[in-house]
């Protein structure tokens, strides 16, 4: 079973320790983080940290969104976050489960988090003492590791709105599909994990201090103003996307009116040829040695009068 543990002395000095017997520390705070996916893990939730069944299940589930629960002195976090690894369009977000209560963190991920490697970090340097700094670190980092990802994707539109143009109407439709579906995404998660934040910060439990109910309630903010962002980049994508649809059938219905007008120019051509590929007597000039030439001669005449007329009516405008 991969994870890490960690203890922290009351000075902060944090100290790496085997899973198998983390939490039988009395003094100071314990982090226990499991990576995996496998009954290994349940079985150490309900052996070793004995907990409740239906807490095992919340953290060990396979499909979870962002939300909050009380239990007794803890709470029950899930988060969402960027992953290292290949995710879904429909699922773009990989989860992190927390247990947290007085003096112990247990978090579960099953793909593996961007943010776990910060906040490893700063238990590393002394920065977490308590539930509270470890629960308000998991949030920052998270936050702090979406936002610029959000707003690549709106430079992304941004940037496909200055090259719009007909001529490259199937490359950018494929650059607003994918800010498109990944903004949606994003937006599924982010929403409902803002009210987690906030449901967070409220809750009547101890070990939360005020300065940490201040930074859940500040990444709360944060993913609040990541939501709207995003559905500002949707409702953008939409439209974008209705304009190259609109400039693609722009494209059509003149590449269709050229057609058109060619093919009325060629119209009387044809039908004069024609006539004249009939091998019959009694047809005009047809025993004239210049009648080719004089054939040929009409077929432009009424060539670049048929364009004449066509210009002045402005049907070869674009």
């Amino acid at each position: 079973m991969s994870g890490f543990a960690y203890h922290v002395s009351g000075s902060g000095k944090a100290t790496k320790r085997d899973i198998k017997d983390a939490l039988e520390v009395d003094a100071g705070f314990v982090w226990v983080h499991l990576s995996t996916n496998n009954e290994r893990a349940q079985a150490w939730l309900t052996e070793r940290a004995k907990l409740d069944q239906y807490l095992v299940d919340a953290l060990t589930a396979n499909e979870t969104r962002p939300r909050c629960e009380q239990f007794g002195d803890g709470a029950l976090l899930n988060l969402r976050g960027r992953s290292e690894d290949v995710l879904t369009s429909s699922d773009p977000l990989a989860s992190v489960r927390i247990w947290a209560f007085d003096g112990r963190v247990i978090s579960v991920t099953r793909k593996k988090l961007v943010a776990i490697d910060t906040v490893e970090r700063s238990v590393a340097d002394g920065k977490v003492r308590d539930p509270g700094d470890l629960i308000t670190e998991f949030a920052t980092a998270i936050t702090a590791d979406l936002d610029p990802d959000v707003a690549d994707l709106g430079d992304d539109l941004d940037e496909c709105e200055t090259k719009l143009d007909a001529d490259r109407v199937f490359e950018l439709r494929r650059t607003v599909t994918r800010v498109r579906a990944q903004s949606i995404g994003y937006r599924r998660f982010l929403s409902p994990q803002r009210t987690a934040l906030e449901k967070l910060a409220t809750l009547p439990v101890d070990w939360l201090g005020d300065d940490d109910r201040l930074h859940l309630s500040a990444a709360a903010d944060r993913a609040a103003r990541m939501a709207e962002e995003l559905e500002s980049i949707r409702e953008r994508s939409a439209l974008m996307h209705e304009a190259l649809t609109d400039l693609r059938a722009e494209q059509i219905d003149q590449r269709g009116l050229i057609i058109s007008i060619v093919a009325m120019i060629f119209l009387p051509l044809t039908f004069l040829t024609g006539l004249y590929g009939m091998n019959v007597k009694g047809l005009w000039l047809a025993d004239q040695p210049w009648a080719f030439d004089a054939i040929v001669g009409i077929c432009v005449l009424t060539a670049v009068g048929v364009t004449t007329y066509f210009v002045r009516r402005h049907w070869l405008r674009s």
